[in-house]
């Protein structure tokens, strides 16, 4: 028994550094983080009405709000805020009458660009954001200029997307529309119903747009569903009209880009027929430092060139704003 039991001895003892170092154990290794930050879905009420907002991002980082265009709501935004969140405190709110926001009869409540102003001004208050970049778009643009106007030593910086700031940017697309400005009659009203049809909600998404294949339907399906519930018509015609009393500041939002020049970043889809590159192009005029990038695409840009904006926002905002 000990001439086996000593070979086996001595062979367990040859292998034992080696086990001790097969076991030890390893450096911790650094793991990237890869659970997208947590967006939460808010609201408060403001004038009588209930507001939704997203939210996410650490609340003592730099703002950004994000303000939506026609026809949708922060819907547009679902796949930008958590690329912005790790960094950025990302608030994103409904107008009235928009996504998950109240929608008051028109005869009883104010819808107009300069309440939805006043109201989102409201809610930052609440929401104790004294400085933020802005991302306008579409009607994003008016909100957040007459923001800009109101509290001008509030805005670090402007993200603009196909959002209009100047007469040469409203051509044919506004041909009826205009006309509807110049009377207010009924007819003219009613020739805009034609807008808010399912058609062309999908035609606003994937107009100029290269491969539709990378356009969710989720898009004109979740906006159509909300522009036909019951009195929505009645709302949107009623901003229709509204909308020419941004025309008239147009100037007062020019001379605060060439009195304030915030650091500018603008994505624009350049196959846009409802605000073309002509509305881009003179952003430079009172904003020549300004950062201008016009895409292949369409209007709602940020659907199929998610991939070329989200970075070119980062890129802005880390050297801009995040000082």
């Amino acid at each position: 028994m000990k001439r086996l039991l000593v070979p086996f001895l001595l062979a367990t003892a040859s292998l034992a550094p080696m086990a001790s170092a097969i076991a030890a154990p390893k450096a911790p290794v650094a793991v990237e983080r890869l659970a997208p930050p947590v967006v939460h879905y808010r609201s408060a009420t403001i004038d009588g009405v209930k507001m939704f907002y997203r939210e996410a991002g650490p609340a003592n980082a730099p703002v950004v709000v994000l303000l939506h265009g026609f026809p949708t709501s922060s819907h547009m935004f679902r796949n930008l805020i958590p690329l912005l969140a790790d960094r950025y405190h990302v608030i994103a709110p409904d107008y009235p009458g928009f996504g998950q926001s109240d929608a008051p009869d028109h005869t009883k409540f104010e819808y107009s660009f300069g309440h939805f102003a006043d109201m989102t001004d409201t809610l930052l208050t609440q929401l104790k954001a004294q400085r933020y970049a802005l991302y306008v778009m579409d009607y994003g643009a008016p909100v957040g200029y007459r923001l800009a106007i109101k509290h001008p030593e509030r805005v670090s910086g402007l993200i603009v997307q196909n959002g209009n700031a100047y007469e040469e940017g409203l051509r044919e697309f506004w041909n009826p529309i205009k006309a509807y400005w110049a009377d207010g009659s009924a007819a003219h009203r009613e020739a805009l119903s034609g807008v808010l049809t399912l058609d062309t909600t999908k035609f606003q998404y994937t107009d100029g747009v290269k491969d539709v294949s990378r356009i969710s339907p989720d898009n004109w399906t979740h906006d159509q569903a909300l522009l036909d519930r019951p009195g929505n018509k009645d709302i949107q015609l009623d901003l229709f009209y509204d909308y020419r009393t941004n025309v008239p500041l147009y100037p007062q939002f020019q001379q605060f880009f060439r009195e304030r020049k915030p650091p500018t970043l603008v994505v624009w889809g350049k196959n846009d027929q409802i605000f073309p590159a002509q509305g881009a192009l003179p952003y430079k005029r009172d904003l020549p430092d300004a950062e201008m990038h016009l895409l292949d695409t369409g209007h709602f840009a940020l659907e199929d060139k998610l991939d070329e904006i989200a970075p070119l926002i980062r890129d802005f905002l880390d050297r801009k704003v995040a000082k």
